[in-house]
């Protein structure tokens, strides 16, 4: 395996892995965290011993939900306030854009949705707080969007790593073209909004 995230996932453990998804998931200055490339890392290397897959899978689970929960609240209390806020190392007003537009979009299921998008993934969340989404049904798409996303990737990893063995040898491909593949929806986004200024 030879991806940079295999060392960096090793030393950072269960506590870093649960940070890192919470922080991406809704704080705001997250967005810049290893987000599904991390997960699927993390669950192959749960195939191969380095991770409990019945305690990894339900702890980024829970983490994504607390974390899309942590930044409905901050938009709700505190999030008008980033629509006036410069862009500074740690926060770009275009992600939020990006997320409002997507919001906009999408609706509620853009709870969901978002989750397979960096960027938008952590700013939707504080979006929805803003827009005072009903709380309720922020929570059942929250949950259902940790668990597709979350559990999903992570458990694709493991699943991989313990029926093809070939997985293994072509971990940096794979992680880019996850990051690709997540990346198309924000580029088709940003393409559609040029085209029609």
């Amino acid at each position: 395996m030879q991806s940079e995230l295999i060392p960096l996932i090793k030393f950072i453990g269960y506590p870093g892995i649960f940070a890192v998804v919470f922080l991406e998931s809704g704080v705001f200055f997250g967005f810049f965290l290893p987000g599904a490339s991390m997960l699927f890392t993390a669950g192959l290397l749960s195939s191969h011993g380095y991770f409990s897959p019945w305690v990894l899978i339900p702890l980024v689970t829970v983490a994504a939900i607390l974390g899309d929960n942590t930044g409905y609240w901050f938009g709700k209390k505190v999030g008008v306030k980033l629509f006036l806020r410069p862009n500074s190392r740690w926060f770009r007003h275009e992600h939020l854009e990006q997320a409002k537009r997507f919001y906009e979009k999408h609706g509620v299921r853009t709870i969901v949705f978002a989750r397979f998008i960096p960027f938008v993934r952590t700013f939707v969340p504080i979006i929805a707080g803003i827009v005072r989404m009903d709380y309720r049904t922020f929570v059942t798409f929250n949950i259902v969007g940790a668990l597709t996303w979350g559990a999903g990737v992570t458990f694709l990893g493991y699943y991989l790593g313990e029926k093809v063995p070939l997985v293994q040898e072509y971990l940096t491909p794979i992680i880019l073209a996850i990051i690709v593949v997540t990346l198309i929806p924000l580029a088709w986004d940003l393409l559609r909004k040029h085209s029609l200024d």
